[in-house]
């Protein structure tokens, strides 16, 4: 599956922007999918992640009510909208997809990623 991240871009701070991440290909499998971040000199992090209903997120501690996954599969597409925004969310946001359905925060147990889209918030 190929996944295309998209709606980066520079905000000021107490701002919001709506990350979409689309999936292509092998669309018919069900993923449960995750955002992930990479801020300049640091390792990526974990953001928020979906199961396949999304019945089920969980987010990291930093986001929590900031932050909101959802996702809709007739469009085989993940949101990530993000509100209140501030200097330190600047980073690279990806999607990762995960064939294995559970929702989890480990990077290394995602299958598949997108390129990334640049967020970069000005204070």
């Amino acid at each position: 599956v190929q996944l295309q991240a998209s709606g980066g871009g520079l905000v000021q701070a107490g701002g919001s922007l709506r990350l979409s991440c689309a999936a292509s290909g092998r669309t018919s499998s069900r993923y449960a999918m995750g955002w992930f971040r990479q801020a300049p000199g640091k390792e990526r992090e974990f953001v928020a992640a979906i199961s396949w209903s999304g019945g089920s997120t969980v987010y990291a501690d930093s986001m929590k009510g900031r932050f909101t996954i959802a996702r809709d599969n007739a469009k085989n597409t993940v949101y990530l909208q993000m509100n209140s925004l501030m200097p330190e969310d600047t980073a690279v946001y990806y999607c990762a997809a995960d064939r294995s359905l559970a929702v989890h925060t480990t990077e290394s147990l995602y299958d598949y990623w997108g390129q990334g889209t640049q967020v970069t918030v000005s204070s």
